[in-house]
């Protein structure tokens, strides 16, 4: 089958198409039919072997996929060759087929084309288990999303209102700020770029708190770390939880004094350590998102799609944190 390869350390450049010998559906297992495979951070990362694990090579970077049934192993009665589903997978998303665990799959909707479907999980599933259970979300709660643009910022937007938060965003641009309204959010900010002397930091802690009114933010969703992470925190209420979903401006070093003095949480993200802890948990989280999805107070925006050929490109440009949305890649029609 075609792949698109890690062979070596480095960057997208390095990525090419080769071929991987077919899966077989082991007992427990279904090998699906990928259509279309949705890019996100941690490809970005792994091929450059910089994220938490690393497999084998030569590997297919790749996560989140939609595609067709294509063999049933032994024990599974949910699935049939033939069915549409979605699922997140580790790796190997960048290929024409892969086994996967029955219980791992999702039904993809039939009016929801296979690019939608692999937009959806793994940034609707962070977001949501981020903003229930670590931020204990509530109806007038005030949210401020940083990298709201992105595909965890704008699933962070759109969550955000369908539980009547109040939505701020913040992000880089005024084209990503007319994404973010668009996705429902109460207000946009555009925040300069990166590093900030002292000054800068404190100017950037004053826009948030104006944003954040007189009791300051509930929750903050912070995808992007660095400099941006203490003006940030600086603008939360009392006892507000601040979560720590991702880096791509770098690890800030936090004043754990701010904490102390708004009796705030600082709370861990990690979805995919969830996932795997307590599956019926995420289960019931990824149930209650087909069902957001199904009534229109949700929707993946895929920006753009690339051939398997270029899927390279659109590592690339999650890379330079020029994505608006999800980029998708379309594995086979």
């Amino acid at each position: 089958m075609r792949a698109l390869l890690s062979r070596a350390p480095g960057g997208p450049e390095t990525l090419e198409v080769g071929d991987l010998p077919d899966p077989v559906a082991a007992p427990g297992e279904v090998v699906v039919a990928i259509r279309a495979c949705s890019i996100n951070y941690p490809d970005v990362l792994v091929i450059e072997d910089r994220y938490q694990f690393q497999p084998p090579r030569p590997f297919a970077p790749g996560g989140d996929i939609a595609g067709v049934v294509a063999q049933v192993g032994a024990g599974v009665t949910q699935w049939r060759v033939g069915d549409r589903v979605i699922g997140t997978v580790l790796m190997g998303g960048l290929a024409e087929r892969r086994a996967v665990p029955a219980d791992a799959l999702f039904p993809l909707p039939d009016e929801r084309g296979f690019e939608e479907g692999a937009a959806l999980l793994l940034t609707y599933a962070t977001s949501i288990h981020a903003l229930v259970d670590r931020g204990r979300i509530a109806a007038g709660d005030r949210l401020l999303v940083l990298g709201a643009s992105g595909g965890v910022g704008l699933a962070a937007v759109e969550l955000g209102k369908a539980f009547g938060a109040y939505v701020v965003g913040a992000v880089s641009s005024e084209e990503k700020a007319a994404a973010v309204r668009a996705a429902g959010a109460d207000e946009a900010i555009v925040y300069p770029h990166a590093p900030f002397d002292k000054p800068a930091s404190k100017a950037l802690a004053d826009r948030f708190k104006a944003a954040g009114g007189a009791g300051g933010f509930q929750l903050i969703y912070d995808a992007v770390g660095g400099d941006y992470a203490e003006p940030a925190l600086r603008s939360i209420g009392w006892e507000g939880r601040y979560l720590v979903v991702g880096f791509p401006a770098g690890i800030p070093r936090l004043p754990l004094n701010l904490t102390l003095l708004k009796s705030c949480d600082v709370c861990g993200v990690f979805w995919g350590a969830f996932a795997g802890r307590d599956p019926a948990a995420n289960r019931a989280h990824i149930m209650r998102l087909l069902d957001l999805w199904r009534d229109g107070r949700i929707a993946p925006r895929v920006t753009q799609v690339f051939p398997l050929e270029r899927g390279g490109e659109a590592i690339a440009r999650l890379g330079a944190r020029t994505a608006i949305g999800k980029l998708v890649v379309r594995v086979a029609d």
